[in-house]
């Protein structure tokens, strides 16, 4: 027997260190050679760590949530026979392969330890039921009488009930409980039984540990709010035109995806970035440097279980609204899915955020660091609205944008939403040259 160090890999360009974000392994534990042994969570990728040899797990680098370096110890696995030094360190050493090692979003919690519980009680004494003897000899209370019905509304009822109120206690001022006798109890006898609302929902304090997904976010997010001089716009956009076309792609789409209304706001973005380079951009502010990208690399924001992540749309000024649809679709079910790539994640040089129908009135989005603008659509709702001296239904949306200040004036953030405005207003011109 012989004790094998395996240290962490290199894992990705760039990265020198990993947090632990899952165990699959303990200490005691027999693995054998290619065995999930450990997830580590790399700039929002997770990389799943496999056993290089079989044997015993002697050693273990951390806790969930610890971060380690690259090259430092990952486990110490006591392995068995004679193990080739060679191969160990070919297993050990330079960048991990990439059918080495398995990239995923999903973070995978520990294996549950399924051992069974001992009961150390005595066991219970056996009982003789077969001729039960009565425990008391006093006659049944003939007294007693039924409760008398009470007489109540159905809704006064459901009321009651919904309250957790008894209406034997309640005082009716006719021959039926009515509301007006249920406000004046629930006024003056509160203190007789009622339960107060939200009584069932409580439960005890959690506490719970901040890492890998959550934690990326929120380390982000902080870098973002505490560099970033952020300031926000909103506008008013009528989008009864661009939705009629919607409505009219969707009926002859064939078997094309169908478009929600994120593939045409992005062709409106694209259409219109040209003439406000400095909204694609990234800003370097160790170097001073700001990069103003001919490429739109749209980030998509999505929502998973494991928390926002941002999918990377490449190139999507070369796409139709069909592939921009497609696109969407992949890349949204891959960030849920947790089939997500690396490469994936990384590299927008703008970030698109929506919440759909819960779009509410208006948002402030943070935006992604190094990225100098976040743009938001939000809930589009018919609203009354003056046309030519006329009242009108239109379809409004409001628009959000918040932009980096040091790199963005306010004047170019409105100017460029103005733009927007006309594309999405005027819905021909998205596919005009």
């Amino acid at each position: 027997m012989s004790i094998y160090t395996f240290n962490l890999p290199d894992i990705g360009e760039g990265i020198a260190e990993a947090e632990i974000v899952a165990w699959h392994v303990k200490v005691g534990d027999r693995v054998e050679e290619d065995d999930q042994i450990a997830d580590m969570m790399t700039d929002k990728a997770t990389v799943e760590m496999e056993a290089p040899v079989s044997g015993t797990i002697v050693a273990v680098a951390g806790e969930e949530g610890d971060i380690i370096a690259i090259g430092s110890m990952l486990v110490q696995i006591e392995a068995e026979g004679d193990e080739s030094a060679a191969e160990a360190d070919r297993s050990n050493e330079g960048d991990a392969a990439e059918d080495d090692v398995v990239n995923s979003n999903q973070i995978i919690e520990n294996k549950e330890n399924n051992e069974e519980s001992i009961d150390d009680s005595p066991p219970a004494p056996e009982v003789d039921v077969s001729s039960p003897e009565p425990t008391s000899d006093a006659a049944p209370d003939t007294d007693l009488k039924p409760p008398a019905k009470v007489l109540a509304t159905p809704a006064v009822r459901k009321r009651a009930a919904d309250l957790g109120v008894d209406l034997s206690l309640v005082k009716a001022q006719g021959e039926h409980i009515r509301h007006s006798d249920l406000d004046a109890y629930l006024s003056y006898g509160s203190g007789q039984g009622y339960r107060p609302a939200g009584a069932s929902q409580k439960r005890d304090d959690e506490t719970i540990k901040v890492i890998g997904m959550r934690r990326k976010i929120a380390q982000n997010m902080a870098e973002s709010k505490r560099h970033i001089p952020h300031f926000s716009y909103v506008d008013e956009i009528d989008m009864t035109a661009l939705e009629d076309m919607r409505a009219d792609l969707n009926a002859n789409r064939g078997d094309r995806p169908k478009l929600t209304m994120l593939p045409l706001m992005i062709v409106a973005i694209c259409k219109s970035l040209p003439q406000f380079p400095m909204l694609n951009a990234t800003y370097d502010d160790e170097a001073g440097l700001v990069t103003r990208h001919g490429a739109v690399h749209l980030g998509m924001a999505t929502q998973t279980e494991q928390g926002l992540m941002v999918p990377v749309i490449r190139d999507a000024q070369d796409k139709n609204i069909w592939q921009l649809a497609s696109e969407i679709g992949r890349l949204s079910a891959a960030a849920r899915d947790g089939s997500a790539k690396a490469e994936e994640l990384a590299g927008s040089t703008l970030t698109l955020t929506s919440l759909g129908p819960l779009g509410g009135i208006a948002t402030t989005p943070v935006i992604q660091r190094p990225q100098v603008a976040i743009i938001g659509p939000n809930k589009i709702v018919e609203r009354p609205m003056i046309i030519d001296g006329e009242i009108q239904a239109r379809k409004l949306m409001n628009l959000s944008i918040s932009c980096d200040h040091r790199v963005v004036d306010g004047y170019d953030a409105a100017s460029y939403v103005q733009a927007l405005k006309h594309l999405l207003e005027t819905p021909v011109l998205l596919f005009a040259d």
